[in-house]
């Protein structure tokens, strides 16, 4: 986040006071403003797909404002909202955004009602609207143990953090070292100074408004929204901190929801083959780039194990076909011992597809045809690279090849030769296991496995998560 002006509490204050004083923004325009950022975005890394519930834990004060306006917008972007609002206001403009809330149906809870089981269990996506930057001292009841609800030892789903998360010091951050630990913060206008603690996955910034005099007067860094979105990524991913890097320990997303299951019915009636062709065809329906990017596993003859990605280039009953440098250390691994094992995991869908069995090199004619139908410039770069040999001379090496192998074939009237050492290898599977990720941890996996080396008849099985 190099550049991004942070505020301090003071600043903060004083910034919200000249927008609602000179500028003329009401606190109902800023609150619906603040909330459409929120809901944005955390349904941009959260979304209706893989994160359907979501729980909105909404304060007293301006922040709990936020909150309720982000769930109205929400429940419209189509996720199921449940809204737990333990100290409601009875100031108008409050009681307006639950009439809204509870006009579109949205559920509201008790803090007692989410005591009886573990968030993860009813809901996606907690967002933390309790305490904004005007909170001062220890939360009270009931939002102190919400707050330890929402906690990692607690193994919350994600925790989407508005603007400051509750507890924090606006300026210090979490001072104990036991308070929540957000998986994503959306901060307002600005962020404050206890961001620059923030070590979770997203960080995001909200507020497609500040006028220049702002911007001038508070001498604000902030950086350009891309489009029409209301919401800009500026940080996250495990990013080091003040703080120190992100404690991997409390990495973690919830799985599964309604309609995920695995079935030993259904999936004895499609077969491995035709199942694993839905589950890419869906994952390519996703919008992921590569969805048949593919981890491959190998091991010497020594059982020295290698792992590294990549692409699934075709798929039948004989198995699944990838191609590569033959001379590359993969394929001199695959000489000495012809076994490997592949693994797919399409992330929207909360997929992956694990396959193991014995590896055989395509005929080739048909590592010929596939060549042939690669851009020119891979062709040219099979021809460059030595895959896995140390370069001495660094990069320029390579380069230099590069363009010596160009010149050859400037003459695009002239095919580019199958280098002897590249092509196809075949993955014959023997066993192919689905995973579907379910609630608690208790996921789906089923798993084919081949009567025989020879046989094309399987015995399906369920496996234990």
């Amino acid at each position: 986040m190099a550049g991004i002006t942070f505020l301090t509490q003071q600043e903060a204050q004083r910034l919200d006071e000249e927008l609602m004083g000179p500028l003329g923004f009401s606190v109902d325009q800023l609150m619906e403003l603040a909330g459409l950022s929120v809901a944005s975005a955390a349904a941009t890394e959260y979304p209706v797909s893989t994160h359907p519930r979501v729980l909105v834990v909404a304060g007293p004060g301006n922040n709990g404002g936020d909150g309720l306006v982000a769930a109205r917008h929400l429940h419209h972007f189509g996720h199921t909202v449940t809204i737990c609002y333990p100290k409601p206001t009875d100031r108008p403009l409050y009681k307006g955004l639950v009439t809204q809330c509870r006009s579109l149906g949205i559920a509201f809870v008790g803090a007692d009602e989410l005591q009886s089981a573990p968030l993860s269990e009813r809901f996606d996506v907690v967002l933390d609207a309790m305490f904004g930057f005007s909170f001062k001292g220890a939360p009270r009841p009931p939002f102190d143990s919400l707050i330890e609800m929402m906690k990692p030892g607690a193994c919350p789903p994600p925790v989407v953090a508005v603007d400051i998360p509750s507890g924090w010091s606006v300026e210090a951050g979490d001072e104990s070292g036991e308070g929540l630990r957000p998986d994503m913060l959306v901060s307002l206008t600005a962020p404050k100074a206890c961001a620059r603690q923030f070590a979770g996955s997203h960080h995001y910034l909200g507020g497609r408004f500040v006028p220049p005099q702002i911007r001038e007067q508070f001498q604000l860094q902030l950086p350009a929204y891309p489009g029409v979105s209301q919401c800009v990524r500026i940080g996250g991913s495990g990013r080091c901190t003040a703080a120190g890097p992100a404690n991997v320990a409390d990495m973690r997303m919830s799985y599964g929801g309604e309609g995920q299951a695995l079935e030993e019915a259904d999936m004895a009636t499609a077969g491995p083959f035709e199942q694993f062709d839905a589950w890419l065809k869906l994952a390519s329906s996703c919008g992921l780039k590569e969805p048949n990017a593919m981890s491959l596993g190998t091991a010497d003859a020594a059982g020295s194990v290698s792992v590294r990605y990549v692409l699934l280039k075709g798929y039948s009953r004989e198995g699944f076909v990838f191609y590569t440098n033959y001379d590359s250390s993969k394929g001199k691994q695959l000489e000495a011992n012809p076994s490997a094992a592949l693994a797919f995991w399409w992330e929207p869908l909360q997929r992956q597809v694990r396959i193991e069995g014995v590896v055989d090199k395509v005929p080739e004619e048909e590592s010929d045809a596939y060549f042939a139908s690669r851009p020119r410039s891979s062709q040219i770069g099979a021809l460059v690279s030595m895959q896995s040999v140390p370069l001495r001379h660094g990069r320029g090496e390579l380069e230099q090849r590069a363009e010596r192998l160009e010149q050859q074939y400037a003459d695009e009237s002239v095919p580019v030769p199958r280098p002897p050492h590249w092509g196809g290898f075949v993955l014959r599977p023997l066993r192919i296991e689905f995973w579907q990720g379910r609630p608690s941890r208790l996921h789906d996996r089923l798993r084919y496995v081949r009567t025989s080396t020879d046989s094309q008849e399987w015995r399906l099985e369920r496996l234990a998560p």
